[in-house]
This record gives C-alpha cells, sequence and structure tokens, in this order.
C-alpha cells in the first residue's frame, strides 16, 4: 500500500475515476435492496448512482485532456487511509438503517479524499473539478441524512451523537475488537498446549505471557502501520495501535493468569471457563456494535476458538 500524499495527480485522477464507479455500483446495489420495502429510498439511491456515473465522466474528460487514454487501475484498497467497506452482499437484507449508515460513512470519506485530493493538485483546472465534487459529495451525505425522516422513526439518535457514535466505533471499537479476537483466540493453541505437554501450570504461565504480549505488540504496530487516519477520520494511528495491541494483550493474559494457580487441574478448569467468559464478551460486542446476528456471532466465534483450543490440545498431548 502507498500513502496519499505519495500519489501524482495522475494517480490521483485515476483512484478518483475507480472511487466513483465502485461508489456508483454500491448506490446501485443499495437502490435494487431497498426497492421492495423502500421504493422510495430505492429511488434516492439510483439517482446518487447515476450522478456518481456523471462524476466518473467529467474525471475520465479531465483525465484524458491531461494525460491520455490508458487510465491505470488504482483501487482504494491500493492507498492508505480509505475504510474497507463490506461487499453489500454480504450485508443483506438491507435495512434503511443500514444504508444510511454505509452511505453517510462513504461521502464523508470521499468528501474528504477530494477535499485532500484538490490541495494537492497545483493545476486549477484539476483543483476546481476537485473542489466541486468534494460540494457535491457534501449534498449526498445530506441526501443520505434526508432519507431519515422519511423512512425510519422518529427516536433515531440526532445526527451530531450519530456522528460522534461512528467516530467511537471508528476509533475505538474496532481496533479493541480485533485486538480482543486476536489476543483471546490466537494465544489459546500455545498456552493449552504448553499446560498438556508439560503437566505444570507455571510453565503454561510462562509459554501464555510471552505469547499474549508478544501478540499485544505484533498487533499494536501491525494497526499503527495500516492506515494513517487521514482520509478516513480513525484518529491518530499511534492511539488505535496502543488500544489494539492493549486488547490484545489482555485478550491473552485474561487465561493465561489462572495458571499461577499451581493445582494444574484447578488451574486449566478456570483458564477454560475465562476462555467461555472472553468468546462471550466478544459475542456481545459484536452483536451491540458491529450489527451481527447474536446467534451468528456466537457460532462463529465459537467454532474459531474451539478449534484452535483442540489444536493447542491435540499438539500438547501428543
Amino acid at each position: 500500500m502507498r500513502n496519499f500524499d505519495e500519489l501524482s495527480e495522475k494517480e490521483i485522477l485515476a483512484l478518483a475515476i475507480g472511487n466513483e464507479e465502485e461508489d456508483g455500483r454500491i448506490y446501485a446495489d443499495f437502490a435494487e435492496g431497498l426497492r421492495a420495502d423502500y421504493p422510495a429510498s430505492a429511488k434516492v439511491f439510483d439517482a446518487m448512482a447515476a450522478e456518481e456515473g456523471e462524476h466518473r465522466r467529467r474525471l475520465i474528460e479531465l483525465y484524458r485532456q491531461r494525460f491520455g487514454e490508458h487510465i491505470p487501475l488504482i483501487r482504494r484498497q491500493d492507498v492508505r487511509g480509505f475504510v474497507q467497506h463490506r461487499p453489500v452482499w454480504q450485508l443483506r437484507p438491507l435495512g434503511i438503517e443500514t444504508t444510511r449508515r454505509q452511505a453517510q460513512l462513504m461521502e464523508a470519506e470521499t468528501q474528504r479524499f477530494y477535499r485532500r485530493a484538490a490541495a494537492h493538485s497545483t493545476d486549477a483546472s484539476i483543483r476546481k473539478l476537485l473542489g466541486d465534487l468534494a460540494e457535491a459529495e457534501a449534498a449526498h451525505e445530506r441526501t443520505a441524512e434526508g432519507l431519515v425522516a422519511a423512512n425510519v422513526p422518529a427516536n433515531v439518535a440526532h445526527e451530531e451523537a450519530e456522528v460522534q457514535r461512528r467516530l467511537f466505533l471508528l476509533r475505538v471499537i474496532q481496533p479493541g475488537l480485533v485486538g480482543l479476537m486476536d489476543g483471546s483466540v490466537s494465544t489459546l493453541a500455545p498456552v493449552f498446549a504448553a499446560a498438556f505437554a508439560t503437566g505444570r501450570s507455571w510453565e503454561a504461565f510462562v509459554v501464555g505471557l510471552a505469547a499474549s504480549i508478544g501478540a499485544g505488540i505484533s498487533m499494536g504496530f501491525a494497526e499503527a502501520l495500516s492506515d494513517n487516519g487521514s482520509l478516513t477520520g480513525r484518529g491518530a494511528p499511534w492511539l488505535r495501535g496502543g488500544i489494539t495491541g492493549l486488547m490484545t494483550t489482555l485478550g491473552g493474559v485474561g487465561h493465561t493468569l489462572p495458571f499461577l494457580i499451581p493445582h494444574f487441574f484447578t488451574a486449566t478448569v478456570l483458564a477454560i471457563v475465562v476462555v467461555v467468559a472472553e468468546l462471550a464478551a466478544i459475542t456481545w460486542v459484536r452483536w451491540r456494535y458491529m450489527d451481527t446476528p447474536p446467534f451468528s456471532a456466537a457460532l462463529q466465534i465459537g467454532f474459531g476458538g474451539a478449534l484452535v483450543f483442540a489444536t493447542g490440545i491435540l499438539i500438547g498431548s501428543s
């Protein structure tokens, strides 16, 4: 991945063209998914998709004037700073709240991108077009907000609270959940492998502590270096990295601490109870903040944890 500041004007325009094409297809998917239950909102997303197509046409026209016919394929996942959106087919059945949140996040991200791109450009025609597109994306964001009044209950939180919730989700919950999942699941195998291989609590504790701290350092650096937050609004990278690293370490230390108990059988049973509690906490967070159905979240986390747990026991007992 490359940093945004390293892109040339040619690459920025190519990235903008790819963004508009992808966003247009996403809005068309939203319209198709909402058409049966929310026909009025489907028409809004149809219009937004058409407007993204017009933005793409204007960008291509300017690109041809400046750089010729060949447009390199540069995607948002190739550049640090963009949110990785879940594919629309994974969000079905679509609800008006889900599409509204996604649309607001997409438009805020794209608007921020165009404003940074305009400031980055030295060509007057490119700066003007990118500035105009930033204003158009701001209008889209207001359009997405307008869907609330027509289609959702009156007790939906005010926009300011919604923005704060989204920022909290991006800056705290997501990195913390990633760390907790990695720490709780990935350290199961080494901890219980050491426990069943040696039959002694202290050895299992030492291995678990080393695995937890090592995983915390690794995950913290990985999160901090993956996204500088300049386009996504996800905040300072080292803060996110610190949250991820801390939660990774805590996730592993939780089921490591019981092995401070000298009696091996008691320590092992208590560690298993802690593992179940950790997986239940992860399931609750995914249901509460990530809109994952509770049964689905429990099944996914439980199955993954059971596989890693079984791997540790099998290796340790062999």
